[in-house]
């Protein structure tokens, strides 16, 4: 049993890491600032103590302190610690040492990393014991498991940390412009991640990026293109969510059905059973257990409100607006569908701009949000009139003006954002 505190315990990746570490018997506190998020419903649950920034006690013997890659070296919180004489380490650094004792398996990619990951853990933890670091939040640690499933992220090359046996790459996109230069700067980073993966590699062979890559690694390509080794074919909209036929190579693994929409979830879908097919795992234990994946968090969560349908989504690209939007059609084909967009990041609203509108024009109305700014970025001189200048019939929204919302009936309005979205929502459903 080890003691660890953790500084940024509420960031996803951090809250996950947490919860995971605790259910294997470790003991487990942290600090974060006062405000409640959701990431840390799950830390409550396991009574996992949270002080504010500069007050949790260093008493524990032998303490690892893990600190978010959201905080510099000279936070506070960070520098008491260091002073106290306690070992630092960093998420992603301590994350690439803790799994070398696993068989683990990344999923990465510019998008679609929390769902496949989500639903990876789901449908293989129905087969064998798994742990599990999900970016929506959710960790899970299993004492006998041999098998860690975890979210890789690419933002400033964070997971050239982590040497995983197997390695998911659902796409390859232009994203964080505040660190890649270009779409070959990313694509560069994915090369040299695939250098380090230590069996084998699943990629959408779908992806025009992917399909550039430059490795010397072993691929099994999934997608819907008759080149892929595994294939999905005839996808349609079932009973709560989406059926489609399965190909491996000159062979017919039958039907399986999501409870999910859009021809991404039947992508990430496809991760999910080329990796069960690579570890050689029951197939129809798959088929089952697939089938009742319930999905992650601030990924398409719906609710209803008078008359209409609220969906809650995280999609800040545009490649992830037009996925979710396209799934929201799939679902309710006679509803009207309302986008409430807050971008996120000046950096990546200045470089994805035309982007964006071509994204946001898919939805018949648009509602756009004042910019969610981040601490990693100073303030640009992009502004969202700007995007509204592109978007016809686009409005402004402000937690002032939410009311603006109100008059809809039968309609699906999305939220879309990484920022601070659901307050706009929240305020709406107290009106």
């Amino acid at each position: 049993m080890a003691n660890y505190h953790f500084i940024g315990i509420k960031g996803s990746g951090m809250s996950a890491l947490a919860q995971m570490l605790h259910d294997l018997g470790h003991n487990v506190q942290g600090e974060d600032i006062e405000t409640h998020l959701f990431t840390q419903t799950a830390l409550d649950a396991r009574h996992i103590s949270i002080y504010p920034f500069g007050e949790g006690p260093l008493v524990l013997p032998d303490l690892t302190v893990i600190v978010s890659n959201a905080f510099t070296d000279d936070h506070p919180a960070v520098a008491r610690c260091r002073q106290a004489g306690y070992a630092i380490e960093r998420y992603h650094h301590f994350l690439g040492q803790w799994m070398r004792e696993y068989t683990s398996i990344a999923i990465t990619g510019s998008h679609g990393k929390t769902t496949t990951t989500g639903m990876m853990a789901h449908t293989l933890g129905a087969v064998k014991q798994v742990s599990s670091l999900i970016g929506d939040g959710t960790g899970k640690g299993s004492a006998g498991a041999e098998l860690f499933i975890f979210e890789s992220c690419e933002y400033k090359r964070h997971f050239l940390a982590y040497r995983p046996e197997i390695a998911v790459i659902t796409n390859i996109d232009f994203d964080h412009p505040d660190y890649f230069a270009d779409i070959q700067d990313v694509r560069s980073a994915f090369e040299e991640m695939a250098s380090q993966v230590g069996r084998q590699l699943i990629v959408c062979g779908d992806d025009p990026q992917v399909r550039q890559l430059q490795t010397s690694k072993k691929l099994l390509k999934y997608g819907f293109m008759e080149h892929n080794d595994l294939r999905a074919s005839e996808p349609e909209v079932a009973e709560g969510g989406v059926a489609f036929e399965v190909h491996w190579r000159d062979s017919k693994l039958g039907r399986f059905v999501i409870p999910a929409f859009g021809r991404h979830n039947v992508l990430n879908a496809l991760a999910v059973i080329g990796t069960a097919l690579l570890l050689d795992l029951d197939l129809e234990r798959i088929r089952e257990s697939i089938a009742t994946f319930a999905g992650v968090k601030r990924r398409f969560t719906e609710k209803q409100w008078k008359g209409n349908v609220l969906i809650d989504d995280y999609a800040h690209h545009p490649s992830e607006i037009t996925a979710t939007l396209e799934a929201v059609r799939s679902k309710y084909p006679e509803k009207r569908v309302v986008g409430v967009f807050q971008p996120h990041t000046f950096s990546r609203v200045e470089k994805l701009m035309d982007d964006f509108a071509v994204s946001l024009r898919a939805a018949d109305d648009v509602f756009l949000c004042p910019i969610f700014g981040s601490a990693r970025e100073v303030f640009g001189s992009v502004s969202i009139e700007q995007l509204k200048a592109q978007i016809p019939n686009a409005q402004l929204i402000s937690e002032c003006n939410v009311a603006d919302l109100s008059g809809y009936e039968n309609s699906v309005l999305v939220f879309m954002g990484a920022g601070d979205i659901q307050k706009y929502q929240v305020l709406l459903e107290q009106l």
